[in-house]
């Protein structure tokens, strides 16, 4: 029997306990990777605990660990305590964002600053420790959103906090490829987590729900999580060779 594909590397993922986190968390632990699963505020805490004890339960090897990414100096201790831990670092994975759905002219400049913050001052700052740590042939990745490819309203602050990331990922993805390592940012359709639907009246789901060209095949009509995860799997595995590259996944809801 072959070994698990990722035995004997160490996975770090941000936004690591639960929805689309949690199950990229169980998931690399299921093909051998022993994860670090970090989670913002005591709110998740239960949920990383539950990861964690899952990813055990299974064979594997797991620690949880919070911090509020928005701060530099947090997100270097992410880094540090994962490497103290497990003796190193292949993969990280970055799935922490915050949906913010309002028009331009009621956004406060306190949604912006959090909005910057959380979805791109956090996601530059993962990178560069990602790039100090990662060792030599390994895998970054970022979740960003389909809506960088829509042309739609509502989302400005969203949308547009996300979209640095995009140049983040090309520039890493330059500086890094030396040593053998990939940077990829995948684009979800909005999903059917409690992300999505937090920020959403019942006539915008109705429309999201159907918005996709693949919406009829889906139990729900939007992006499901478990369509999500191979594809981050892939890039973080077999797929090393796509690099510098954002991927939108959303079942034809929007392309560019």
């Amino acid at each position: 029997m072959s070994e698990p594909k990722l035995n004997g590397k160490v996975a770090l993922v941000a936004g690591g306990a639960k929805n689309l986190g949690g199950q990229l968390s169980r998931q690399l632990a299921a093909l051998g990777a022993r994860v670090a699963v970090h989670y913002n505020s005591d709110s998740s805490r239960a949920d990383a605990d539950a990861t964690v004890a899952a990813i055990k339960a299974g064979g594997g090897d797991a620690f949880a660990l919070q911090a509020d990414l928005t701060r530099v100096a947090e997100v270097e201790r992410v880094f540090a305590e994962t490497v103290k831990h497990f003796g190193g670092l292949d993969i990280a994975i970055n799935t922490a964002g915050l949906v913010l759905k309002k028009p331009i002219t009621e956004v406060t400049e306190d949604d912006y600053d959090r909005s910057f913050d959380i979805n791109s001052k956090a996601a530059f700052f993962f990178l560069r420790e990602a790039g100090k740590h990662v060792r030599d042939g390994g895998r970054i990745c970022t979740i960003v959103t389909s809506l960088l490819g829509a042309f739609t309203g509502y989302y400005a602050a969203y949308a547009g906090s996300k979209a640095p990331v995009e140049h983040f990922t090309r520039a890493a993805s330059k500086e890094f490829g030396a040593r053998g390592i990939s940077v990829t940012a995948v684009g979800p359709g909005p999903m059917d987590t409690p992300f999505f639907y937090g920020q959403e009246s019942a006539e915008a789901v109705a429309y999201h729900s159907n918005a996709a060209d693949l919406s009829r095949y889906s139990s729900t009509g939007l992006t499901d999580v478990k369509d999500i995860v191979p594809i981050v799997i892939f890039l973080v595995t077999d797929g090393w060779w796509i690099t510098g590259q954002t991927i939108l996944a959303n079942g034809g809801y929007t392309t560019k």
